[in-house]
């Protein structure tokens, strides 16, 4: 772990009073995003004193607090009244197996489970203690998709019930090459969707079989999110079922073939959109408890007022998350420091931020900076639960998420933009800067609905993340291998800042995205989806 030592102190305490008391020089007609304010806001953010920005944690109230006076001091008006903060009010819970005795009887037998080792379980509801005697449910891949005819409950009362749900969606045919986006991910097959529909159906708990191949990671990833730390959700709004979880594939063959049942067969036939749920001959049993706190997180939100007598009531949104994974352990290095993820992007809405209340546009823009994005996206999901600006007037969401910290490219990423008009307005903010539209490539992983961005696409806001390019204008090879290197990072300790650093492809994602921020503020009409994306049913209901 880095220490935080004078100088970067000073250089922090340099940007900020530069962006506070900007010099003629300074003062451009074009928004000129600057790297010095970039850069010193990324190194103290995700500097040790900053503990990691952790939800619930100190550092992640320190956070906040840099945050609003930075927003203050760049110029921006208080986007909640006369407030920079919106609270996002969540439940911290802990499963304790030690204090509970919640297992699965199969056949009238209980089947042998250990607790992290073959399945996590935890509240989804926010309260601590839950007794359970629920028959299981086999639902498929549990996705409910009118545009796919596709029902995998085909009108089974499932309340009351623990249903068990494949992850991923299903695969294309040679009838269907299309169908669920064909070999990428729609959002029916996130995990998220599963636990939601979940909820939506008002089952009392719901058991996902994991495969690293279906999940695209690893049994120990599940383990540390829901065996080995405190999980966060919204306490208001929609909530979760009362049981949540994870199954191993070697826990699910178990359990199915206890009950009777052939797991790869049921599998099968999950594949055929006539396939109907399917009694286990299995219960859920017993009482499972959990630690459970609650706490007020929160977004910070400010505004540069539009210049347009009409326009100025719409807005467009940059975003960025300013939490990350903040201090586990207590021995050797204990804080995540985030510096990519996602220091950088906090850091360059500030310095976009700065530019921008120089020079309004003819809508509004908002600067957004949300918490609790590694917990589940759960300040955009606040955010869009109690907006700030009406939905039905924001034009667009342009989101940050770990910007490109390896040198300049010849091209930017703009996955997602396809599925509405900012798509082509993307492509021509990018020609104007030089720039191309890195080639589209299937979203076998399900990027797009993994970011803050996706909370706004949900109810209708044409949004996406800008992406990194990697095209790289000089030193090829190297570059390659340097940004290959952030694989073993990501979620680590050793995610820190490094002062040696070129963030001159960061100042250039940055700009773009302002660039084109610029162009939806300025353009006669909000962008809108293409015709036939789920998406845009939800802007027309924001109508």
């Amino acid at each position: 772990m880095h220490k935080i030592v004078s100088s970067l102190i000073l250089s922090a305490l340099a940007g900020s009073l530069a962006l506070a008391f900007p010099t003629h020089a300074q003062t451009r007609a074009k928004a000129t995003v600057q790297e010095a304010p970039l850069r010193a806001h990324m190194a103290f953010l995700s500097s040790d004193a900053l503990e990691g920005r952790g939800t619930g944690q100190r550092g992640g109230e320190l956070t906040v607090t840099y945050l609003e006076t930075q927003a203050a001091a760049v110029g921006l008006k208080p986007g909640n009244g006369k407030s920079f903060r919106q609270p996002v009010k969540i439940a911290g819970v802990r499963s304790l197996p030690e204090k509970s005795n919640v297992g699965i009887v199969a056949n009238g037998k209980a089947v042998p489970l250990q607790f992290g080792a073959d399945w996590v379980w935890g509240p989804g509801d926010g309260k601590a203690d839950h007794t359970l005697d629920a028959e299981m449910v086999f639902v498929g891949y549990g996705i409910v998709a009118p545009e796919e005819k596709w029902d995998d409950f085909k009108g089974m009362d499932v309340k009351g019930k623990v249903i068990v749900m494949m992850v991923n969606d299903p695969a294309p045919t040679a009838a269907e090459a299309n169908r669920f986006n064909g070999a990428g991910l729609t959002y029916y097959g996130r995990w998220t969707y599963k636990l939601e529909e979940a909820a939506r159906q008002g089952a009392a708990g719901v058991l996902l079989i994991h495969t690293d191949a279906s999940a695209s990671y690893g049994w120990s990833v599940v383990q540390n999110s829901w065996a080995n730390a405190e999980r966060f959700q919204l306490t208001e709004g929609k909530v979760g079922s009362g049981l949540q979880g994870w199954m191993t594939d070697d826990t699910a063959r178990k359990v199915f073939a206890a009950g009777g049942q052939d797991l790869d067969k049921l599998r099968a036939a999950a594949e055929d959109k006539n396939f109907k749920p399917v009694a286990l001959n299995a219960r859920v049993k017993g009482e499972a408890r959990a630690q459970v706190r609650t706490l007020e997180e929160f977004n910070v939100a400010g505004v540069v007022p539009g210049t347009d007598p009409k326009l100025k009531d719409e807005v467009v949104i940059y975003s960025a998350h300013w939490d990350h994974m903040g201090k586990q352990g207590t021995e050797g290095d204990t804080i995540f420091n985030g510096a990519v993820d996602n220091a950088s992007g906090t850091g360059a809405l500030l310095a976009m931020a700065a530019e921008a209340v120089k020079n309004p546009a003819k809508r509004s823009q908002m600067f957004l900076w949300v918490g609790a994005e590694e917990q589940g996206l759960l300040g955009s999901a606040a955010y869009v639960a109690a907006p700030l600006w009406p939905i039905a007037k924001t034009a667009a969401n342009l989101n940050l998420d770990s910007l490109n910290w390896v040198g300049l490219v010849k091209d930017v990423s703009v996955p997602g933009s396809e599925r509405t008009e900012l798509g082509a307005m993307a492509a021509t903010v990018a020609k104007s800067m030089g720039l191309v539209i890195a080639p589209s490539k299937p979203d076998l992983g399900g990027g797009y609905f993994r970011s803050d961005h996706f909370s706004f696409a949900k109810a209708g806001v044409p949004a996406f993340s800008v992406g990194a390019g990697s095209s790289w204008v000089k030193d090829v090879d190297a570059n390659n291998a340097k940004a290959k290197t952030y694989r073993a990072k990501y979620h680590q300790v050793g995610d820190e800042y490094d002062p040696s650093w070129d963030l001159s492809g960061m100042v250039q994602q940055a700009q773009f995205t302002l660039n084109l921020g610029r162009a939806v503020a300025d353009a006669p009409k909000m962008p809108t989806w293409k015709a036939g994306d789920p998406f845009g049913k939800a802007r027309e209901t924001a109508k």
